[in-house]
């Protein structure tokens, strides 16, 4: 299906973007694992005007298993226990129970909503409603770098709470591309939490590195 963009006489080819996008994913599917970042968070409760901030080293495993180790935390401890503890505990939770969450059209349908500037350049937006409703998948928007087909941002809402804490989680995730690889840059939510109210949640990724193998070979030991 090819369309025209508004204010654009560019002709979109549709199913091009969409399997240029596929591809794109497909091949830098592994690259995702095996690496250890850095990771800051940031929340507050202005309900309870309670805030705090936590940074932690996250290490994807060659195997794609998911561990964090808290470096340092400054602030309430409520942030901590309900909002930061239970967001890090919903992200292992949906990784083990779903193991395919790429945004593809095998999880999602997907609609060309058009043309969005972003740093002078424009991009392509679609609009995505997830096949079904699991945990980890979301109904927003995805946007797709024009000259790489990588992800460089994701925008909506779950359709299904990762936790029983959580009401309603909206998100906004950017990414980074670097070296044909788009990795999570920031991501931005507000969580309607069950017990705290309302909580609003940044976190900045960082430093992305290779994990030693060995490492993972002592985890599994242990």
């Amino acid at each position: 299906m090819n369309v025209f963009a508004a204010g654009s006489p560019e002709r979109i080819d549709v199913p091009e973007i969409i399997g240029k996008y596929v591809t794109a994913i497909a091949a830098q599917q592994d690259s995702q694992k095996g690496m250890t970042s850095e990771v800051t968070f940031t929340a507050n409760l202005p309900k309870l005007k309670k805030e705090g901030r936590m940074e932690l080293l996250r290490r994807v495993s060659h195997g794609g298993e998911i561990n964090y180790k808290q470096l340092q935390f400054l602030g309430d401890d409520t942030i901590k226990k309900e909002v930061i503890a239970r967001f890090l505990t919903a992200e292992v939770k949906a990784k083990e129970d779903s193991a395919n969450l790429s945004v593809t059209p095998s999880n999602y349908q997907f609609k060309f909503k058009g043309l969005q500037t972003r740093e002078e350049v424009k991009v392509y937006v679609f609009e995505v409603k997830p096949r079904e409703k699991r945990v980890g998948l979301f109904k927003g928007e995805l946007w797709i770098d024009p000259e790489t087909y990588l992800p460089i941002r994701e925008a909506g809402r779950m359709v299904k709470n990762p936790s029983v804490f959580f009401k309603k989680v909206d998100f906004v995730r950017d990414y980074q591309i670097s070296d044909g690889v788009a990795r999570t840059k920031h991501i931005a939510s507000v969580i309607d939490t069950r017990i705290a109210g309302k909580a609003e949640l940044q976190i900045s990724y960082n430093n992305y590195q290779p994990t030693d193998a060995s490492v993972d070979a002592a985890r599994a030991a242990q």
